[in-house]
């Protein structure tokens, strides 16, 4: 009997012993098109906080360009990773990372934009957690409505500029979103003025901006929408270099980026009246949980998991922030 009790004894230890071996075995990476930009930056500090958590190794990688992704793949392959979670510089690059994942024997996820095939259709087999971006989208119209509406506007006099990227789904989603809200607002569609960018960042976006406010010098209120915070701190700029006061504009982003954090400290209030704030914190660390619980214990993620945002102001920033895992 005592032989026995040893023997099982020996045998759970050696089974605690394997699993955690088997935790310290698995090798995830984490490919993402833009580095050196806070959101990326924090998912992958999110992601790390699960990899200590359960103990496997997260390899970060930044890949700007297709070709860029496709070596990324390759490498994990030869480190012996087991999946890889990627947001793609380029969705239209689907069927190749698809190939070259089964090619290394990689397990496939994707975050924030969603791999598309041939035909421009979302690969669904592809488990993906990405932003509900028509929602987020919708957030900022009503944001903006709300707001007009309490500073007395007469919508019927307030133009909008939406500041546009119609390259990226997830660009169009979110001003469409935004745009349907003023509209049913009961703000005049003829009053929404496209400003088309060249790239997503606040240079772009000020050079588009300009060109409509210069086009409409009749309009004295002035609102902006666009994919991110860095175009509507572009549509901001661009108001303020024709002389079009602070108070009479009122630009609500998306992502909650360190630019329109800036933008709140700032000793007076700007026109950039808000962000829809969106978490990095469930990018970062749930995709990477997941990876790790498909990898290690056949756990297959949901196939689609779509996050919402939070509305956040000069007035809660910090509160917002602190609410969704920020700080």
């Amino acid at each position: 009997m005592k032989f026995w009790k040893q023997a099982i004894l020996a045998g759970a230890t050696l089974l605690v012993a394997l699993g955690s071996a088997g935790a310290e075995d698995v090798k995830i990476g984490f490919v993402v098109k833009q580095p050196e930009e806070p959101w990326f930056q924090d998912e992958w500090k999110f992601a790390q906080e699960a990899a200590k958590q359960k103990g496997f190794t997260l390899v970060e990688i930044g890949a700007e360009d297709g070709e860029k992704v496709q070596a990324a793949i390759d490498n994990l392959g030869a480190q012996g990773a087991q999946g890889f979670i990627v947001c793609t510089p380029d969705v239209k690059l689907g069927p190749g990372i698809v190939a070259k994942a089964a090619a290394n024997n990689l397990k496939l996820m994707t975050v924030d934009d969603r791999l598309v095939d041939a035909s421009g259709k979302a690969i669904e087999d592809v488990p993906h957690m990405g932003i509900s971006a028509t929602k987020i989208g919708e957030a900022v119209g009503q944001a903006i409505s709300d707001e007009i509406k309490k500073r007395g506007w007469d919508m019927a006099k307030v133009g909008a500029v939406k500041v546009s990227y119609d390259q990226l789904p997830t660009a169009v989603d979110r001003v469409t979103g935004a745009t349907s809200v003023l509209e049913k607002n009961g703000f005049p569609a003829a009053n929404i003025f496209n400003a088309p960018q060249a790239k997503t960042d606040t240079e772009a976006a000020l050079n588009a901006a300009t060109t409509v406010i210069n086009a409409h010098p009749e309009i004295q209120h002035w609102v902006a929408v666009g994919l991110n915070d860095e175009a509507v701190l572009g549509a901001v700029r661009a108001t303020e270099s024709v002389g079009v006061p602070a108070a009479n504009v009122i630009g609500v982003g998306i992502g909650g980026a360190e630019s329109a954090i800036n933008e709140f400290k700032k000793p007076s209030q700007t026109g950039f009246y808000g962000t829809v704030i969106i978490s990095p914190k469930r990018h970062g660390y749930e995709t990477a949980l997941n990876m790790y619980e498909w990898i290690a214990n056949g756990k297959e993620p949901e196939k689609l998991i779509l996050t919402s945002g939070q509305l956040a102001t000069r007035a809660d920033y910090e509160a917002v922030r602190k609410d969704l895992g920020i700080q």
